[in-house]
This record gives C-alpha cells, sequence and structure tokens, in this order.
C-alpha cells in the first residue's frame, strides 16, 4: 500500500476529449485513450506493477515536491528541488476540438530554473487495461511504441546542437531517458497517441508555442466568467476541473475522469465514473450558467436533448431515459471486472463499466426536466421535436411515477420507495407545467398536475416520519438521507416550513460530523453491499446551499470555510472525504465541484 500514492496527491490535465492524472512525484499514473471511457494506457493508479506509468524525477537521491497550476489555466507544473538546484516539470495536453480523434498529446515540458538539474524518465504504456501486448521501436528521431488497437509516438524535444543532451535507452518494450539541464534551459518529451506518422523532433520554439496557445486558451475561456462574488478563486479552479472532465465533441460531462478508486480502502465499493449521468444536468446547467459559460451549459443541454428525443432507455422496464450514458450517448455499459489488477491499494475488485446503468431512478426525470426549465429561463428553448419528445415522457411518468426504485445513490440492495425519487418526480410534472405556460405549448395539464398534486400529498404522508420530526429515507422507514437536502433547493418546501426546519435539524444530529455530511447510515439501511464509506463532499456542498437557504448563514459559511480545508494543494475533491481527512473515491469528481459551485453562489448572494 505503501507504493501508492494519495488519491489526493494528483493534479488533472486533459484536452476535452481525455484526461490525465499527474502525481505530486510527476508521475502519469492514468490516462485513457482515446477518451475518456476507453481502455487505459497509463493505470499505475490501479495495479502499480502492472498498469503502466509515465515517470519523471531528478536522479538525485534526495528531492522535494510541490505542485501547482500555471495561474488560470490547466497547465500542470510540478517542481523538485535538490542541493544542485530547482527544476520543473510542465504538463499539458494541447486542446483538440469539438471534432473527436484518436489523436491526442501529452505535452511534458522540463525545465532548470535554478543551478542544474538531471531528470530520469521511464515510459511504460500497458495497452488495454494491461490486458494486450505491445512492442517498441527505436527510431532515427524518436520512438514508437505499437499495440493491436493504438500506437504511441515519442517526439524528444532537442536543438540540433545538442544532440547528446537527451540520452533515450530500451528496457525491454519500454523506454528510458535521462536529460541533464542547466538554469535556463528547457526541453522535454511529447507523447502522441495515433500519430499519423513516424516519431520527429520538435525544437525548442515550437515546443513553447505549444505552451504558450493552450496557455492563452484557458485563460481566454476562465474569462469568460462573470462571477465576481466570494470564494472565486476556488470556483474558478472547479469550473476549470468541470471543463476539463467536459467531452468537447458532444458537450457530455463525466461523472470523473477516473474507474475503481475505492470509496473505502480494501473494499468493494470502487465503480467506473467515466460515464455521464443524467443527473448531473441539474447541477451542470445551474452551475455553468451562474458563472457564465451559457456556450458548455448550451452543448450539455443539447446532449440532453438528444438524450430525451432518442427515447431508448433499457428494455427491462427502466424508463424512457437510461440514468447514465457515455460521452458520445451510446449506453453500452457492461459491467465487468479486471481480475489481473489488484486495485489502488488492493481494493479489489476493479470494474469497468457499470452495472447501475439499467436501474430504475425514478429521479432521474426530475433532475432533466429541471435543467431544461432552467435552461428555458436562460434563454435557451426547446424545439418542437424537443417538446413532443418530452410530452412522451411525461405520458409515461403519469403511469409510472408510483413505483419502487433504486434511488438516486444507485444502492444494489433491492427497490424501494425512495421519498427523493417521488420529490423529483413532482419536480418533472411542476417543471413541464411552467414550460408550457411560458411558451404556450400543448400538454397534458390536466393529467400532469394530477399527477404532481397527487405526488405532494404523498410524499408529505407517507415520507415524513412523525416520530423523527423528519422526512426519510424511503417510505416506511425511520433512516435519514441527505438527498432530501434539496427539497428546498427545488421548490417542494419551503425553507422556513417548520416541517423542513426539523428535518435539518435531524440531519444535524444523525448525518452531520463536524462541517462534514454523510449519505445515509448503510447499517440502518442495508445497501446491498459489504463495508463502510466516507463522508459525501457532494452532501457537505448540499448542506451548505440548505443551511444558506434556511437563513443559517453563519453555520453554512463556516462549514464552507471548513470544507475547502479539505480540498487537495490544488483545489480538487474526489467523491468522499475519511475520517483522517484522506481523499476517497474517484478523483476528481465533477458532481462534487459542481455542488461546490452552487453552494457557494447560494450562500456569496445570501451574505449580500
Amino acid at each position: 500500500m505503501d507504493d501508492y500514492p494519495l488519491i489526493e496527491d494528483h493534479g488533472l490535465i486533459g484536452d476535452l476529449q481525455t484526461a490525465a492524472l499527474v502525481a505530486t512525484d510527476a508521475t502519469i499514473d492514468w490516462f485513457c485513450c482515446p477518451r475518456f471511457d476507453s481502455p487505459s494506457v497509463f493505470g499505475a493508479l490501479l495495479d502499480r506493477r502492472k498498469g503502466g506509468h509515465f515517470s519523471v524525477r531528478p536522479a538525485a537521491d534526495s528531492y522535494t515536491t510541490k505542485q501547482l497550476y500555471h495561474p488560470d489555466t490547466a497547465v500542470l507544473v510540478t517542481r523538485f528541488m535538490t542541493e544542485d538546484g530547482t527544476g520543473e516539470v510542465v504538463d499539458f495536453m494541447p486542446v483538440t476540438g469539438t471534432t473527436a480523434t484518436d489523436r491526442h498529446r501529452l505535452v511534458r515540458m522540463l525545465r532548470c530554473v535554478r543551478g542544474s538539474m538531471t531528470f530520469e524518465g521511464e515510459i511504460a504504456p500497458r495497452f488495454d487495461y494491461g490486458r494486450k501486448p505491445h512492442e517498441l521501436h527505436l527510431l532515427a528521431h524518436g520512438a514508437l511504441f505499437t499495440s493491436a488497437d493504438l500506437h504511441l509516438a515519442v517526439h524528444p524535444v532537442r536543438e540540433p546542437h545538442d544532440q547528446r543532451l537527451l540520452s533515450i535507452v530500451r528496457a525491454g518494450d519500454d523506454l528510458r531517458f535521462s536529460l541533464t539541464l542547466r538554469a535556463g534551459q528547457q526541453r522535454g518529451v511529447v507523447v502522441e497517441s495515433s500519430p499519423g506518422g513516424p516519431p520527429r523532433e520538435f525544437g525548442v520554439a515550437e515546443f513553447q508555442q505549444l505552451f504558450d496557445e493552450t496557455v492563452r486558451f484557458w485563460r481566454s475561456w476562465l474569462g469568460q466568467s462573470t462571477y465576481t462574488g466570494r470564494w472565486r478563486e476556488a470556483l474558478e479552479r472547479s469550473a476549470v476541473a468541470l471543463k476539463l472532465m467536459t467531452y468537447a465533441p458532444t458537450g457530455a460531462l463525466v461523472a470523473a475522469p477516473t474507474a475503481g478508486l475505492p470509496e473505502q480502502l480494501g473494499g468493494e465499493r470502487n465503480w467506473d465514473y467515466r460515464y455521464t449521468w443524467i443527473r448531473d444536468a441539474s447541477f451542470s446547467v445551474y452551475a455553468l450558467l451562474g458563472m457564465g459559460f451559457k456556450e458548455e451549459a448550451a452543448a450539455f443541454m443539447d446532449w440532453l436533448h438528444h438524450r430525451v428525443k432518442e427515447d431508448s432507455g433499457p428494455e427491462n422496464g427502466a424508463g424512457p431515459l437510461n440514468i447514465m450514458y457515455r460521452v458520445d450517448g451510446s449506453s453500452d455499459l457492461v459491467e465487468e471486472t479486471l481480475e489481473h489488477w489488484e486495485g489502488y491499494c488492493g481494493s479489489a475488485p476493479v470494474r469497468i463499466g457499470n452495472g447501475a446503468a439499467n436501474q430504475l431512478q425514478m429521479d432521474i426525470y426530475g433532475e432533466a426536466l429541471d435543467s431544461i426549465y432552467f435552461a428555458h429561463q436562460h434563454g435557451m428553448h426547446l424545439d418542437i421535436g424537443g417538446w413532443k419528445a418530452l410530452h412522451t415522457l411525461l405520458d409515461w411518468l403519469v403511469d409510472h411515477w408510483d413505483q419502487p426504485g433504486e434511488g438516486l445513490w444507485e444502492t444494489r440492495g433491492g427497490r424501494k420507495d425512495f421519498t427523493y425519487g417521488r420529490v423529483m418526480s413532482w419536480v418533472a410534472f411542476d417543471r413541464a407545467l411552467r414550460i408550457s405556460d411560458d411558451d404556450g405549448r400543448p400538454a397534458a395539464r390536466g393529467r400532469w398536475a394530477d399527477a404532481r398534486d397527487d405526488i405532494y400529498v404523498q410524499v408529505l404522508d407517507r415520507g415524513w416520519d412523525p416520530a423523527k420530526q423528519a422526512f426519510v429515507q424511503h417510505y416506511g422507514a425511520d433512516v435519514l438521507d441527505s438527498s432530501l437536502l434539496r427539497m428546498p433547493t427545488v421548490g417542494f418546501i419551503m425553507p422556513g416550513d417548520p416541517m423542513w426546519k426539523s428535518t435539518l435539524d435531524a440531519m444535524d444530529r444523525e448525518l452531520v460530523s463536524d462541517s462534514l455530511v454523510y449519505r445515509y447510515d448503510p447499517a440502518a439501511s442495508p445497501d446491498g453491499l459489504t463495508g463502510s464509506e466516507g463522508t459525501f463532499s457532494l452532501c457537505t456542498f448540499m448542506y451548505v446551499d440548505a443551511l444558506a437557504r434556511a437563513g443559517r448563514t453563519d453555520q453554512a459559511r463556516l462549514v464552507l470555510e471548513k470544507m475547502l480545508t479539505y480540498a487537495n494543494h490544488l483545489g480538487l475533491y474526489s467523491e468522499e472525504i475519511a475520517l483522517t481527512g484522506r481523499q476517497l473515491g474517484n478523483f476528481p469528481q465533477a458532481f462534487t465541484h459542481l455542488a461546490l459551485i452552487d453552494a457557494a453562489i447560494t450562500l456569496d448572494r445570501m451574505l449580500g
């Protein structure tokens, strides 16, 4: 276990079609190509021996490292300090654009800024999660890794007068190199997938141009932000992280760029998050529009509209929408286990695909309609075909809302009548009726309004526990669930209502640990899985939002400030926080960063 870096000891780089994790020792230990959901090329994060990596380090025995982002960009800088000098590894991926491509570049600039430094590197790809062999070809101007489905070219950065500055040698079917630099010198390596030609040498000027263009892109993009309130730096870093997790050809946002990182060390709660959840739609649109990123919000809404029009839900009765899709909108997410990988710190099984894809989760319709309505309020209207598809979806929901499902947290312990699912079904009908009123669209108003009102009455009757004086996770239970923190956010109940105030007080007692919030208690409400889990960062930010809306702004501000201390050194969050403060689960998690933005915007507005 000591061979694995902490999950939080990573930065994220990407080109808007895929991404890579770079540890604080400058090792790339996670990179999938050519898309987020493609097989890994470097996967040492999930198996240090068999996963593959691209490492760079000083040759010195003793050194310290620091890591930061180049200001207002997604360009990552890892600094090494030794007795002989200070060096930097500058990592980035030139942005590929909105056309899907197999060609992606990992750019690693090595530079000495003080004294002198010898860098040592190793490029050891393991294609298709380490399941497919490869060959290494050393050529006149670089090297080429070839496997059955993917080729990687290694382009050295050289000037005509320094041919001996960079030394490249074979180590079996892997590649090792060393590079000695003095203060002010800069060289490096570019690794390119599907290069379309043989390896070639980059000049330093061309190398620098890639850096300058990438910096300009990110600063121009971030410059679109209209947010000027409190915690601006944290929100802007979250926005960059979300942009890095967006698949530009379709506008889809992946839940995380990783798979298999455990929610409990040594446990079985290890899932593949490299897909797009319908549920993220509501948070995405609120957060992106809240910061002024209209183009990204519109692109995601376009992706969502296509899913609504497809009406291509699974044939197992799970409804017209799947709960998640691949970034291209396809729904082949068959779950399998990588038996040959040991998992992060021995946390097996390592899963790819996601077996929850065919679950029945009734809340997704409310989340989809809530985001469509919010976008509608910002001038992003459904076309006629989209409204017809939405009408069909709502007609289905009229007949199916009153049934048990697996719920927001994708439990595997059987279907239940989850209160949150009912609340979000209420949201679906409410928002559809509002859009119809605004645009004069034809609607089954009587049926939709009756369903909306029936749900409301049912939730008050069966979702409320008089003994607990709180809304509960599912009908017939006395277990609390932090998903219900969204009840006032979506307008189901007013934040000052006595029933909501007592629910929030009950959550304070049972789900909140200092400032951190658990989803629910798995011991009190078995979810079909063994083991425990940490507090959910998403839920903590939802708690901040709920406190702010309830007028408890001093408490909300303290909880938010404390939560910001749990971010990693770059302002990034995984899914969960352990009792030790260690980050757990897939990293970074989009849902958490979306909730951070929402909570901060709400609290900033309440503080005035």
